[in-house]
């Protein structure tokens, strides 16, 4: 039996501040052909997942806090216990908006990589508005930092 204990996964920190440990897929001890599957934790006040798309659907299911919701031309405040759809291609972006964690698990499918983790930390993340289609109006700025440009603005 295969069993993946998010204790014993390490993850991922990003420059966008968030941690991303892989429940199915990637590093996990589970690897599934039909879908991905993993805990995410977005630091407070403007922890994200950067505006990207990727040809997998997913869904992004809020576990605790509350953040802002950006999918297309879209914008919503999402809170714990709900989910929403993402359908391939459309452009997306989850920020945290309050002053403690937020915390999700993300589904996609089929399974596989999603160019957005290797463009974040190459710093090569297409920008909002410039290279890809803009955020909704009034969204939160899209965070296109690498950890290491993060790491040392905080020296």
């Amino acid at each position: 039996m295969l069993v993946a204990d998010l204790k014993e996964i390490e993850g991922r920190i990003y420059g966008a501040r968030r941690r991303t440990q892989n429940l199915v897929g990637g590093a996990s001890p589970i690897n599934a052909s039909n879908f991905s599957m993993g805990y995410v934790t977005l630091e407070p006040d403007g922890g994200q997942v950067p505006w990207h798309n990727q040809e997998q659907e997913e869904v992004y299911f809020i576990v605790s806090g509350t953040g802002e919701m950006c999918l297309g031309e879209e914008r919503k405040i999402l809170r714990a216990g709900q989910a929403v759809y993402i359908p391939s291609g459309v452009f997306h972006q989850l920020t945290n908006v309050e002053d403690s964690p937020l915390v999700m698990i993300y589904c996609y499918g089929p399974a596989g990589d999603v160019a957005h983790w290797r463009q974040e930390l190459a710093g090569t993340l297409p920008r909002a508005g410039v290279d890809v289609p803009p955020l909704p109006e009034g969204a939160r700025p899209q965070c296109t930092d690498r950890l290491e440009d993060v790491a040392k603005e905080g020296d």
